[in-house]
């Protein structure tokens, strides 16, 4: 899939997946794109748990009652952040954007792929989720899942919503917004 075309097909999805499994050679290629991302100062901080084993698939899909997406994923990839970022240029820190980056290349990497997924992290951040989920997969206390996607074949057609136009969105020079 040509690139732009995936920028135009990607979607946040949150319904049921089919039976079909997603493999470890496209959850390699998944989170490979995401280590491209760029990084701050390329400290490449993120790093990255695929989760597929069957019986962790199952925990975490049960803390999760009202997304499908979570319940049913086939694999999930679960980033990893510092809890305390260390600054890497002017007194700043930049693994939350990093992070972010990486979660970006792949959903786009997703949907090139044929799979579905929605970016989750507000639901994440409640500490007994995350710690729940961070002792499954073994993540020592000076790390935090910042971000973690659910991913599986679409077992529902869905278009990305419609987006605003180009000229209430972006402008050449100056900001030209009415109010």
């Amino acid at each position: 899939m040509e690139v732009f075309e995936a920028f135009r097909k990607r979607h946040s999805y949150r319904y049921g997946y089919t039976d079909q499994d997603v493999s470890r050679e496209d959850l390699v290629r998944i989170v490979e794109a995401g280590m491209l991302a760029p990084s701050g100062k390329n400290c490449q901080t993120t790093e990255f748990v695929i989760i597929d084993d069957k019986n962790t698939i199952k925990e975490i899909s049960q803390m999760h009652p009202s997304n499908q997406a979570m319940q049913q994923a086939k694999a999930y990839i679960a980033c990893i952040v510092n809890k305390e970022p260390p600054a890497v240029y002017e007194g700043l820190a930049f693994e939350i954007e990093d992070c972010a980056a990486a979660t970006e290349n792949m959903l786009l990497a997703i949907t090139a792929l044929g799979y579905a997924s929605v970016w989750v992290d507000g639901w994440i951040r409640d500490p007994q989720r995350n710690k729940k989920i961070s002792d499954l997969i073994g993540l020592s206390d000076s790390k935090v899942i910042r971000i973690i996607l659910p991913i599986g074949v679409a077992a529902k057609e869905v278009s990305q919503p419609p987006k605003k136009d180009f000229t209430q969105r972006a402008w050449f020079n100056s900001y030209k917004k009415s109010s």
